[in-house]
C-alpha cells in the first residue's frame, strides 16, 4: 500500500493516535554523553524525544506537519520551553544550523533518503545527525512499514561524505515496543559533521 505522508494523511494519523509514546530509547542511548546545545527534532510527533532534550538543557525546535498533533505536544511538554513549528519539512527550510539535528520514523512525502539529506544539511560543524528509522527487511517480521517509509544503515551512510561526516553508529535491529509489545525492526545512524 502507498501513501502520500501528505498533511492530510498526518492529521488523520494523529486524530486516531492513542496514548503518547515515551521517547526512543536510542535517545539518551545515543545522545545522553552530548553537551546541550541546540537541537532541531524533525518529524516531532507527540513530542516525547524534544521534551526529553528540552529536559537535559538542550534548545529545541520541534517541527510537525500536523497542527492536531503539535498542540497535543505543546501541552505535554509543560514546563520544559520547546519551540513548536508546524512545517512540511519537505519544503521548510531553518534561518540556521543545529548542534544536533534528530527524526524518529518520521514519514515525509519526499523520498526517504533525500529528506535525511535535507536533515543533514542542517547539522552545524561539529554537530550531530541521529536518524531513527523504519528497517527496510524482506523479513515479514516486525511492524509493517511502507517500502516507501524504510531504510537501510548502508543506504543512509552511504550518503554521508566521509571528507564531511564520520559515522559513530550505523546499525539495524529489533526490539519489542510499548505494552502492546509491538516487534519494531529498526535502522540508527548517528554521525558527527567533521568542523
Amino acid at each position: 500500500m502507498t501513501h502520500g505522508f501528505d498533511k492530510e494523511y498526518w492529521e488523520e494519523h494523529w486524530r486516531e493516535s492513542g496514548a503518547a509514546s515515551p521517547p526512543n530509547p536510542y535517545l539518551a542511548r545515543e545522545l545522553g554523553e552530548l553537551k546541550p546545545g541546540t537541537a532541531l527534532d524533525a518529524g516531532c510527533g507527540e513530542g516525547a524525544e524534544a521534551i526529553w532534550l528540552a529536559s537535559r538543557g538542550w534548545r529545541v525546535t520541534a517541527a510537525d506537519i500536523s497542527s492536531a498533533v503539535l498542540a497535543r505536544a505543546a501541552r505535554r511538554a509543560g514546563s520544559e520551553h520547546v519551540t513548536w513549528v508546524e512545517a512540511d519539512l519537505g519544503s521548510w527550510s531553518p534561518d540556521t544550523r543545529f548542534d544536533l539535528v534528530t527524526t524518529h520514523y518520521a514519514h515525509p512525502a519526499m523520498p526517504q533518503l533525500e529528506f535525511y539529506d535535507r536533515l543533514a544539511d542542517w547539522v552545524a560543524p561539529g554537530g550531530t545527525l541521529l536518524i531513527v528509522g523504519h528497517l527496510h527487511s524482506h523479513h515479514g517480521h516486525g511492524h509493517a512499514s511502507p517500502a516507501e517509509a524504510s531504510v537501510t544503515a548502508a543506504a543512509i551512510t552511504t550518503r554521508l561524505d566521509e571528507t564531511d561526516w564520520e559515522v559513530v553508529t550505523a546499525e539495524e535491529g529489533r526490539r519489542i515496543h510499548g505494552d502492546r509489545q509491538i516487534p519494531l525492526e529498526d535502522v540508527v545512524v548517528r554521525a558527527t559533521r567533521r568542523p
